[in-house]
């Protein structure tokens, strides 16, 4: 069978669904890299991986090759048969049809041991979901691999005060460690999208850095609401003047500075100290 997903789609009579935000990757160096960043050599015939959107299944067999059991999920139920023929001679891969923004990795994975990965080339239109997913299941994970728009790559792996410093940054960061491992040209998909992507690795932090609390989550969303804003002004919805005052002076964070320059752990101090001032309260009444 050929691994290249233009000479399967030619032999099954299919093309690439716009809808589906289908951009097969064809690049057998790509490939290589991606399931090499899933599957470190250390960790060869270990390893168990949930893949999202299989496609073809070109990344899948590679994973196949390093890894000991791979979930391959895809909810195109026109490629899910094309999947399973192109793969049947692989005995450790398991194809699911289904949609990859309800998966649940502990199950597909089960109990076994070994490192637990999470993988996929993310249709750019559900980027945001799936990182969301990935956040929300960190702790059931060792490492996840995805590929996304360089542009959500780099705002993923921004530093405090940067342009592309924002709200995502923060909340996949208080779940995970970024790094930015390398980009990858329009030509190495079919069809080419229109912009560059890039591959990154999400390192669960253990502990979290922060619970994305209903505290957590309004503070990052008020300061990057109102970047423009000092944080004094920026989260004056988020509770009484003189609480946030007291919870920021106990976090050692400047109302006057704003949000943009604030770390992930920051916020989640000034989480934290809000959250136990509310306790406090309810304690006293």
């Amino acid at each position: 069978m050929s691994s290249d997903a233009r000479a399967v789609l030619r032999r099954v009579g299919l093309a690439p669904k716009r809808s589906f935000g289908q951009n097969f990757l064809v690049s057998a160096h790509v490939v290589e890299s991606i399931a090499r960043a899933c599957v470190p050599d250390a960790e060869r015939g270990a390893a168990r991986v949930v893949e999202l959107g299989a496609g073809t299944g070109a990344l899948t067999a590679a994973l196949a090759a390093r890894a000991a059991h791979v979930v391959a999920v895809e909810r195109d139920r026109d490629l899910v048969p094309v999947l399973r023929d192109e793969l049947a001679a692989h005995g450790n891969v398991t194809v699911v049809e289904g949609d990859a923004q309800s998966v649940v990795p502990r199950e597909l994975l089960g109990a076994e041991p070994g490192p637990r990965v999470l993988a996929g080339n993310l249709p750019y239109q559900i980027t945001g979901r799936l990182l969301e997913l990935a956040t929300t299941h960190a702790d059931d994970l060792d490492r996840v691999v995805f590929m996304v728009q360089l542009e959500v790559a780099e705002r993923l792996a921004a530093r405090p005060g940067t342009k592309a410093y924002g709200a995502l940054t923060v909340f996949v960061g208080a779940a995970f460690e970024v790094t930015k491992l390398f980009d990858v040209s329009p030509g190495s998909f079919h069809p080419p999208p229109e912009v560059t992507s890039a591959v990154v690795a999400l390192t669960p932090r253990r502990p979290r850095a922060a619970a994305e609390t209903e505290t957590f989550r309004a503070l990052v969303k008020g300061a990057f609401g109102a970047r423009r804003k000092t944080l004094r002004n920026a989260w004056s919805k988020v509770a009484a003047p003189d609480r946030i005052a007291a919870a920021a002076a106990s976090a050692g964070i400047s109302l006057d500075a704003r949000g943009e320059t604030l770390s992930v752990d920051a916020f989640a101090r000034m989480a934290s100290r809000l959250d136990e001032s509310e306790d406090a309260t309810a304690r006293r009444m």
